[in-house]
Formats: C-alpha cells, structure tokens, sequence
C-alpha cells in the first residue's frame, strides 16, 4: 500500500466564497499531481474575527462540505477537509471540526478539536474557548484499508492523543493546522517529527501560510514526514500543493528495526503524585 497523500498549503481570507474557489483549485491540482488523498488546513473556508468566522460557520452537512464532498466523488480522491467552524443545532458555541470523506463522497470522520488555544501573546490576546466549545474524543476516518486519524493544529502538543491513534492501529496522522510564524519556527518541525518518529507513523500536515485576516501570520512549511522521522515533502513560502508517496512497507519496517509500540507497558506508567 502507497498512497500519494497531498497537503495544500494557503491563505485563507475573510470571504468564504473565494476560500471555496481557491480550496477547490488546489484539489483538482493534487488530483493532477497524482494524489489518492488530499489534505486542506485549519479554518481554510474563513479565516478573521471572532464574527466573521461565526457569520461563516456552518453544520457539518452545510453547503461547502458538500462542495467537497462533490469534489471528492467527481475526483475520486479522499479528502480530509481541514477544519471549518461548525455551527451545531441548539448550542451558541461553534466547533472547530475536521471531517473526512472517502473517494466515494461518503463521510467516514468528524473530528472536533480537542484541544484549545486560549493564550496572550504580544499585542495579542487569543482565546479559542470563547468562541468554540472541546471536542470529546478522537476519531480514525478508514479509507479502504487505510486508518487515519484526525487531529487539528494545537492538538499536536499533547502527544498522548497521537499515541492513542496509534494504538488503535493508525499509521497516517493528519494535522491541518494555522500554526504561527513565530512558534512555527522554533517548534513546527520538531513537533511533526516527533510525533512521526515516537508513534512510527506517517505524519500530514497542512498548514496556512502568511499574513491572515485577524492580524496573525501562519508559518506555512506544510510537511508529509515518513514513520523514521524523514520529512519527504515541504512546501516553500506561498500558496501550493506538496505531494508524497507513504509506503506502508516502509512502515512495517520501521517498527520491526524499533518495536517500541511493541514494548509499551501502560501498566507501569501510573506515576505517584
């Protein structure tokens, strides 16, 4: 099993619409490029205030996703649609939602970030939990024989989610994400890596690139990294597509030379407090 797994890597604006147009783009050049499954990044349908994106927030089953879910379908490509913000029936808080649909158009995974960003940075005061409500669990989307599990963005500082994706058999962990340029430099490699190496996985990430409409600027590097922590695809500065071929022999392996998920022992790792 090798699939050619894509990441796109863009900019999205205030205007849904133009997100819609320009996602769309992207997909049917990774469809040209060759590749099986396709990656968007966090928020790649509007990215801006606290009320821009809520005045663009829609259900899972809205209008947009089933653009892709159209361009999936036509394409015969899988596609991991990012995360959007999802307005939910009856609650006032959105969710910030992954969802995945196979190459038939049928969704096989919903993922609500788990974790959220609620910090102050210089100038800049960010609090993901005023607008949006936790997911409560992770979420393997299976493509055919293939496990992928979903997380978004923040999610991939709390390594315990990744290892429980792998645990539970996924060898490809997506990360669509809006990481920042400025810890984007020092952690955004280190971390994809990290979490390919110690959980002998392929690791997709899409991340947005530049200057964002709520005065943020995203690190862009959108990655594809091999089980052995070798990255195999980066994208440069700019909007594109990067694709890569995740050989699952390559996988196996990996974790015969280093069975560490094999020599887990959870039983010993209750540490006193």
């Amino acid at each position: 099993m090798k699939p050619r797994i894509a990441c796109i890597q863009l900019r999205a604006g205030s205007s849904p619409d133009d997100n819609l147009a320009a996602a769309e783009r992207f997909i049917r050049q990774a469809a040209a490029d060759g590749a099986e499954i396709a990656l968007l990044p966090e928020r790649w349908e509007a990215f801006g205030s606290s009320e821009e994106i809520r005045a663009a927030a829609q259900p899972v089953d809205g209008p947009r996703l089933t653009a892709v879910q159209g361009w999936a379908r036509e394409l015969g490509m899988a596609i991991v649609a990012g995360s959007v913000a999802e307005r939910v029936a009856g609650d006032e808080r959105l969710r910030n939602t992954s969802v995945a649909f196979d190459r038939d158009g049928r969704q096989v995974g919903v993922y609500r970030k788990i974790h959220q960003f609620d910090v102050d940075l210089p100038g800049q005061r960010v609090r993901e939990s005023d607008t949006d409500a936790p997911g409560t669990g992770g979420t393997i989307a299976r493509f055919g024989d293939l496990s992928v599990g979903l997380t978004i963005c923040y999610d991939l500082r709390f390594p315990e989610l990744y290892r429980a994706y792998a645990v539970a058999g996924a060898t490809v962990l997506t990360v669509p994400a809006a990481f920042l340029e400025r810890t984007g430099r020092d952690h955004w490699e280190v971390l994809l890596r990290a979490r390919a190496i110690e959980n002998q996985c392929f690791v997709v990430a899409a991340n947005q690139h530049g200057k964002l409409p709520a005065g943020l600027t995203a690190y862009g590097r959108s990655m594809i990294i091999e089980p052995w922590g070798t990255v195999l695809a980066q994208a440069p500065d700019g909007e594109g597509v990067i694709v890569a071929e995740c050989d699952h022999e390559r996988l196996a392996r990996v974790r015969a030379h280093v069975p560490s998920l094999a020599h887990r022992r959870p039983e010993a790792y209750d540490v006193p407090t």
